[in-house]
């Protein structure tokens, strides 16, 4: 017996017609888009042609004349003499100083915070929900000035308070020991970072292997050599040296070590607790979202409840904390603006500074506005990426 195959229905002819839905969908893109573009266009020559008629210079040639602003926080070297395409370098890094070590501490701290407020612990959960409310519930430009002006309170440089040796807080900032990095150190820094790399792929072989044979192969011997050894013969051969320098109490001031200005630290304190209160109960939330026989089985088979958060629901709960999360690690990003309130001096606090000096309005708020647009689209790439990695797949 045979069979037919069946045969397909044949195309229908494309016409350009707008009754057809593939017509007059593209024709409604087109006309949208060229709207949005005459508009954008219009306005662009609107503003030029103003700008002219009251003899307002624009463009960019601005960036490669002689700033002659000071910038007294800087990571990079400045002086009022660079040019302003200098002094915008040093307020990019300097709001990536905030945004990334912000992250940082503000997930870990949020995790931390959100695991104590399903703690069986009475006290711990409740100190864990009072700061989650109080912090979430006050302003976040009433909490920056708040610690600004507790910062500005605390004793001058010669009675600055010492709670460990080479650690010294007052109100010059928080001055903490630190070790200078050369060539020599960067490289060393790298073999660390390749060589945790290249162990992470070596495990999940490990285990992958295990899971097709049931036999358990050591991963330590790997982690001995690619994160141990291999930076240590970079750091000998190429000679780095991991001195560490204290700070020392000269005349009115500081000498050595790391100084986190009051403005820098009072800033990064608002915006990680501010920000830790809301990453705190989109964990909970994650956590609790994750089906309590999970949990249950687990304990059932006599695993520790620290492994069983660890490896177990934490996982698990990811899936529903990263959407959420990489909200909140935008908006610290965003209210890193900020610290214009206290003095910082980011990318916002340099352009009104270049706007005031020079008059280009339009290209001050446009280098802002494309600073903190590559900022967020870099997170949210790297977090839907990651989002992405760890969805659950149909088989």
């Amino acid at each position: 017996m045979t069979t037919s195959t069946p045969k397909r229905p044949p195309a229908r002819p494309w016409r350009l017609s707008l009754s057809d839905p593939r017509v007059a969908g593209l024709f409604w893109q087109i006309l949208v888009v060229g709207i949005a573009v005459a508009i954008v266009a219009f306005l662009w020559s609107n503003a030029i042609h103003n700008l002219s008629v009251r003899r307002i210079s624009t463009g960019f040639a601005f960036l490669g004349r002689e700033a002659g602003m000071p910038i007294a926080d800087s990571w990079i070297d400045y002086t009022p003499k660079d040019t302003y395409l200098r002094a915008f370098i040093v307020g990019i890094v300097n709001t990536l100083r905030v945004a990334v070590i912000g992250i940082v501490l503000a997930t870990v701290i949020g995790t931390l915070v959100g695991i104590a407020r399903l703690s069986s612990n009475w006290l711990l959960a409740r100190l864990a929900a009072v700061y989650v409310e109080v912090l979430r519930d006050l302003p976040l430009l009433l909490q920056l000035l708040f610690w600004y002006v507790l910062m500005q309170g605390l004793p001058a440089a010669r009675q600055a308070w010492k709670p460990v040796e080479g650690v010294y807080l007052s109100n010059r900032g928080l001055i903490l020991p630190s070790v200078p990095l050369h060539e020599a150190n960067w490289w060393t820094i790298l073999a660390l970072v390749a060589g945790l790399m290249v162990f992470r792929f070596v495990r999940r072989r490990l285990i992958a292997q295990q899971m097709v044979d049931g036999r358990a192969r050591a991963a330590w011997p790997y982690a001995l050599g690619l994160v141990v050894a291999l930076p240590a013969l970079v750091s000998f051969l190429s000679g780095a040296s991991w001195s560490i320098t204290l700070p020392e109490l000269r005349g009115f001031n500081f000498v050595g070590g790391l100084t986190l200005a009051p403005e820098y630290f009072a800033l990064l304190i608002a915006l990680v607790t501010y920000t830790s209160a809301f990453i705190a109960e989109i964990v909970r939330s994650g956590i609790q979202a994750v089906p309590r026989g999970q949990s249950e089985a687990a304990k059932a088979l006599g695993l520790k409840r620290g492994f069983v958060l660890q490896h177990i629901v934490l996982p698990q709960a990811l899936r529903v904390i990263i959407p959420p999360m990489t909200s909140q690690y935008l908006n610290l990003t965003k209210n890193s603006s900020l610290a214009v309130a206290v003095g910082y001096q980011d990318i916002v606090s340099v352009a009104n500074t270049t706007l005031n000096q020079t008059g280009q309005a339009i290209e001050s708020i446009a280098l802002i506005m494309l600073v903190f647009l590559t900022i967020s689209l870099g997170i949210s790439l790297f977090m839907n990426w990651y989002n992405a990695r760890i969805a659950l797949v149909e088989r």
